[in-house]
């Protein structure tokens, strides 16, 4: 047995009977297209939201933001989530302004909507999803995202995934990111499936390729948004160059003809 048929003959061993795919969201399930207007967008909209006349213009509080709050939402190496309501709180506070909680929630909903131009759903999202869920398969979602949860499961449910998918955890909910083993356990006790059972897909070769693996389950880095240049992480088991490659994956870990 050559070392490629050796490598695809453990894989199969090792998926035993496959109950199971879970997926990154951003640049797996859906394209994330950061644009640096759309930051100031959000701070004036989130601003109009409260109607404070006791804060300076969306220039200003976007340009604090920008300088000493941004650096802080992706720290690499960092498993600790951060309390994204607590850093605008805190920022606001900084010019000398207190905002109610009720004022905090309006403020968040209007900035999330304003960026909703950058999140740009996958042509074959759907697809993908029914054909696995036709096949008798629990489909999951683990995501490293710092807003707040019901904001986060609302989009699941504007994009059409919250009827696809029967479980979706976000880092937000519990304070921990991939690859810490905490937030994909979290998906798969929600599943009622053992890693060894699971799929994971994923655009991440250090956040879900080695986090996924670590703890057991096959994995399929996404290459269909881009391409991972982190050096961190380590080489998936398949590689998927549209979301359709995954379900040839899944016929072949299950000896579907």
């Amino acid at each position: 047995m050559n070392c490629a048929a050796d490598r695809g003959f453990v894989i199969l061993m090792r998926v035993q009977a496959l109950e199971a795919v879970l997926f990154d969201w951003g640049d797996t399930l859906f394209h994330f297209a950061y644009d640096e207007e759309l930051l100031e967008a959000g701070w004036e909209a989130g601003l109009v939201a409260i109607g404070r006349t006791d804060l300076p213009p969306s220039t200003e509080t976007a340009a604090r933001f920008r300088e000493h709050y941004l650096p802080l939402l992706w720290v690499p190496g960092s498993l600790e989530e951060i309390e994204y309501p607590e850093l605008v709180r805190e920022l606001v506070t900084s010019f000398g302004v207190e905002l109610t909680d009720a004022e905090l929630e309006r403020f968040l909903e209007a900035e999330h909507e304003s960026w909703a131009p950058a999140r740009q759903m996958g042509a074959q999202t759907h697809a993908l999803l029914d054909s696995l869920r036709d096949r008798g398969l629990k489909l999951g979602l683990v995501s490293n995202a710092f807003d707040p949860a019901w904001l986060l499961h609302r989009d699941l449910e504007q994009m059409g995934l919250a009827e696809r998918l029967d479980a979706a955890v976000f880092s937000s909910e519990i304070g921990r990111r991939k690859p810490d083993p905490a937030i994909f356990l979290r998906a798969l006790g929600l599943l009622d499936v053992p890693p060894e059972r699971a799929l994971f897909v994923g655009d991440n070769r250090h956040a879900d390729i080695f986090g996924a693996k670590e703890l057991g389950m096959t994995t399929v880095l996404a290459l269909w948004f881009r391409a991972d240049p982190d050096d961190r992480g380590i080489d998936p088991d398949f590689e998927a160059f549209t979301p359709m490659d995954v379900l040839n994956v899944v016929r072949r870990l299950t000896g579907e003809t």
